[in-house]
């Protein structure tokens, strides 16, 4: 038989059932939402600084194809 089981970090269905569990008793259902909107707003500053990385080394990155002179090379 095949079973289909939900895999996250090769945890199972029942794992996660309990891990969820522990958070909602041990922080209370509600400090949950704070916490996620506090994760979200620490992965979305994250995503900001590697874009903002990202754009700065494109534009400090010259093109390799601007430094060849096309008439120099011809009239050699």
């Amino acid at each position: 038989m095949n079973h289909t089981v939900l895999l996250f970090f090769n945890l199972g269905g029942g794992e996660l059932f309990v891990i969820l569990l522990f958070i909602i008793i041990f922080f209370g259902a509600k400090k949950i939402p704070e916490l996620a909107r506090g994760l979200g707003k620490g992965i979305r500053e994250f995503k900001n600084a590697t874009s903002d990385i990202q754009k700065e080394i494109r534009n400090n990155t010259s093109n390799p194809l601007d430094d060849i002179d096309i008439t120099k090379d011809l009239k050699d």
